[in-house]
């Protein structure tokens, strides 16, 4: 059977990643103390490191990125929901 995998939430993961940041312990040590693989705790002190500039930037541009976003995915849908019911009306008879 597989390994059941485990799911650590983001306070975790980013007090490792300030951990291996510091740079007082090697990965190593890391690694034994969390029981997280050297690869995944640098992938988290990758990912702290390039966003941690956008904590510092101006909330209303996060809102409005995510705004846009939000827009796409629901211009995404209507597109997906428009296929399927010109594909329903094919397929009942149904013309416009």
């Amino acid at each position: 059977m597989g390994r059941i995998r485990r799911k650590h939430s983001a306070a975790f993961k980013a007090k490792v990643a300030l951990e291996a940041a510091k740079g007082e312990r090697t990965y190593g040590e890391l690694c034994q103390e969390y029981a997280v693989h050297s690869n995944q705790i640098s992938t988290w002190r990758t990912t702290l490191l390039k966003g941690a500039a956008g904590l510092f930037e101006g909330g209303r541009q996060h809102e409005s990125s995510y705004d846009e976003v939000l827009v796409s995915r629901l211009y995404q849908e209507i597109g997906q929901l428009k296929v399927e019911l010109d594909w329903l009306k094919k397929k009942s008879g149904v013309i416009d």
